[in-house]
């Protein structure tokens, strides 16, 4: 019974994290961007709903590392699925704790001028780009996680 609730709960994580991923990337933050007149409201809104899902993501790769281990014992080690979740905690951890604040640090030191209206410009533009990258790796990978957790749950 407590084997069969763990089992849904990483499929409730995993289709919160990953569903929050894509919604937020793909269709909510281009449309702030679309419907608000005032870009930096829009990238403050979208900023903090991928800060939400980031630490959303960090929670959920946790505790599904932590199902599969308990779950597959030390087999764990020679499970893809394990791997997938750690590649994605890592990307994770490097958006949030590396890139995120650098960024951040960059709309600081133009304040009180938009970052985009900055000598700022540039790094700002290129650390974006950096961070785009990596969101759609994640985004993909996340995709392959839903399968991945799938595939595992079934021949377990």
């Amino acid at each position: 019974m407590l084997n069969r609730f763990a089992e849904h709960l990483a499929l409730v994580i995993v289709t919160l994290w990953v569903g929050g991923m894509w919604a937020v990337g793909y269709l909510v933050a281009p449309v702030l961007f679309d419907m608000l007149s005032d870009r930096m409201l829009a990238g403050r809104v979208a900023g903090r709903l991928f800060d939400f899902v980031g630490w959303f993501g960090l929670g959920s790769a946790i505790y599904l590392l932590l199902f599969a281990a308990i779950r597959m014992g030390w087999a764990v080690f020679r499970s893809g699925l394990f791997w997938l979740v750690l590649v994605l905690l890592a990307l994770v951890a490097a958006g949030q704790f590396g890139i995120q604040p650098l960024m951040a640090e960059l709309k600081a030191s133009a304040w009180p001028r938009d970052v985009m209206n900055s000598v700022m410009r540039d790094r700002f533009a290129a650390w974006h780009g950096v961070s785009s990258v990596l969101y759609l790796v994640q985004s993909l990978l996340g995709a392959a996680l839903v399968f991945a957790l799938r595939k595992n749950l079934k021949q377990g």
